[in-house]
């Protein structure tokens, strides 16, 4: 071991994230256009779906014009003596093949719009599954998981859905009432001129209720996303609320949330939910404009009954994607309030990729040094500044030291959890900053306080550090860590299955398959925080003397609360500040006389025993 240093000033901070690009377009209109940026893989299907969506239109946009001809052949013979059926029915023979065929094309259209909609969807999911393993520690350290998770799935389906309903229908909606204005002038210009006005009148009603309605989507899915944080870690912590008699402040906090998430709801649906109110009654007011100008026009013989007939038609069938183009409107700002979220979350700064690191040995030896260190969780508060240590292989080191003293974080830099800000820690003298994470924690056995196991059997949770692993190897390491006896007293042994809260075993078995899976992985290096506090004193010993033989030729570093477990360290690092103030032996640092000594005496002589 080198001779502590005690912290020095630095002016160096944290490594700092990418800072978000201030340049970036934000708001409804930059996420519509990433959005449809994001439908870019499926445009030649898109394409397709247009010219679909043109013929079901065309075919339906042609159906009452037939109808007006039904009509007038019917007036006709009824004024000159005798209806000609067969005409009559040849025309509605015609009218029912091009309803039929609109509506043949109509769902060829809906259903490649589907398709396309959900791989769009499934891409998202990928993109941000991807997303998460590029996320550095610190990104979970200022979200709550119930906020990521939220963003990851019910923002994603929320996208999903509004596209689905969406996209199709707007498409359709704007063909539309393209096809039938063109037809409605080819029958009438003045009263297709009456028709034209809704249109500017429809823009304003939907643009002015819809631009009070934007913020209160965002806040809708951003009270959703705190409310699924809350629920989480309720459901996660609902021991220690139960512990400490916090179930009223809980659901008082869970009661103000869910009201919050209710009140924009509530402002969200009624703001946009006046839109089709007022589409009707412009929708309407346009149908009394033709009806009586129609009637004015036949009177004078200007037009004939059947034409004004298929206008009128044609007026409800020119309302009505107006109106659904304006209701559609709510759907479309919460799926965009929802997609802005999802592209903040893709959009967070990344960690630094690693670099290739083809000149490592293949399995290290585990000297480990720390060569002048600093790191710092926030810019203006230093935590660890120029600390130095080394540890050869097969070196057992105790990390002890009060709440806040960096032992955790020690650890965390070694793991290139987080990047330092000064100095370098090097692993058989390679800096860890040139080596790919993936290899420095392949070769980092790790076994933390709080465990961690996945729905799945004993045996796979065991086996997770090492996929090719055989039954044989899983039964050895589960025996070194006294995993084999509790298993085989369960019903289906090893292939009992587990959920990810361990339900089925008790907290000390669950650390007990944590060690396991370390045994299993054969590191370098151990890390083992507080990896016994779950066990009791009989298993403690027993692990204790499993962990000696896994320790020979392997570095250790061990964060220890209970002294009585590192006695056999090869040396105790006190920390404090984040710098190492004392480091030796057990024996050497009782003799000493100093902080160490003091701690054991309060431990194992004093009436209480102190957090260290």
């Amino acid at each position: 071991m080198s001779a502590p240093t005690r912290a020095r000033p630095s002016g160096e901070g944290a490594t700092a994230q990418p800072a978000p690009d201030r340049n970036r377009p934000t708001g409804f209109v930059a996420s519509a256009r990433r959005l449809l940026g994001r439908l870019g893989p499926e445009r030649p299907l898109l394409i397709v779906v247009v010219l679909l969506a043109v013929v079901s239109v065309t075919l339906s946009v042609l159906g009452p014009k037939y109808l007006g001809q039904a009509t007038d052949l019917i007036i006709a013979g009824a004024a000159g003596g005798g209806v000609d059926f067969a005409a009559v029915g040849s025309v509605l023979l015609a009218a029912l093949a091009v309803y039929a065929g609109s509506g043949l094309f109509g769902v060829a259209q809906a259903r490649l719009t589907n398709g396309a909609v959900q791989r769009t969807g499934s891409r998202l999911r990928r993109d941000a599954e991807a997303k998460l393993a590029k996320l550095p520690v610190s990104h979970f350290d200022r979200q709550s998981r119930g906020e990521v998770l939220s963003r990851v799935t019910n923002d994603i389906d929320n996208v999903s859905q509004s596209l689905q309903q969406t996209l199709s229908q707007v498409v359709v909606s704007v063909l539309t009432i393209l096809g039938v204005l063109a037809v409605m002038f080819s029958i009438s210009g003045l009263l297709a001129l009456f028709a034209l006005l809704s249109i500017p009148l429809s823009a304003l009603v939907t643009y002015r209720i819809g631009k009070r309605a934007q913020p209160q989507f965002a806040a809708q899915w951003k009270s959703t996303g705190e409310l699924n944080g809350h629920v989480e870690e309720m459901y996660t912590g609902h021991s220690t609320i139960k512990a400490f008699g916090r179930q009223q402040n809980a659901a008082e906090t869970f009661r103000a949330r869910n009201e919050e998430l209710a009140a924009a709801g509530f402002r969200a649906q009624f703001l946009s939910g006046l839109i089709q109110p007022g589409m009707m009654f412009l929708s309407n007011l346009n149908y009394l404009l033709v009806a009586v100008v129609g009637g004015l026009r036949v009177a004078s013989g200007a037009l004939s009954v059947g034409d004004v007939q298929a206008f009128v038609q044609y007026s409800r069938q020119f309302s009505q994607p107006l109106t659904q183009v304006a209701s559609m409107a709510a759907l479309l700002q919460s799926g965009l309030a929802s997609a802005e979220r999802v592209f903040d979350f893709l959009d967070a700064p990344e960690q630094e990729p690693s670099p290739d690191d083809a000149a490592t040995s293949d399995r290290p030896r585990g000297r480990v040094a720390f060569e002048h260190v600093a790191f710092r969780y926030r810019p203006d508060e230093p935590l660890i500044e120029d600390l130095s240590l080394i540890a050869e292989p097969g070196d057992t080191v105790a990390i002890v030291g009060p709440t806040g003293a960096g032992k955790s974080t020690l650890v965390n830099l070694l793991m290139r959890f987080y990047e330092i800000s000064a100095g370098r820690i090097t692993l058989d003298g390679v800096d860890t900053r040139t080596m790919s994470r993936e290899r420095l924690r392949a070769a980092t056995g790790m076994v933390l306080q709080d465990t961690w196991l996945f729905g799945g059997t004993i045996a796979e949770n065991i086996a997770y550090g090492k996929q090719d692993a055989t039954r044989e190897e899983v039964v050895e390491a589960a025996k070194a860590a006294h995993v084999d006896h509790f298993a085989r007293s369960l019903p289906d042994g090893y292939d009992t299955v587990l959920d990810d809260e361990g339900t089925g075993v008790s907290a000390g078995e669950k650390q007990l398959i944590t060690i396991a899976r370390a045994f299993l992985a054969d590191p370098s290096i151990l890390v083992l925080d507080e990896a016994t506090s779950s066990v009791d004193t009989r298993t403690e010993a027993l692990i204790q003397r499993a962990m000696a033989t896994l320790r020979t030729g392997r570095t250790a570093f061990v964060i220890a609360h209970r002294l009585s477990t590192i006695r056999d360290a090869h040396t105790i690092l006190v920390m404090d500040g984040g710098a190492i103030i004392e480091q030796g032996s057990h024996d050497e640092l009782i003799a000493a006389g100093g902080t160490y000594a003091a701690l054991h005496s309060a431990q194992f002589t004093g009436p209480a025993t102190p957090e260290v």
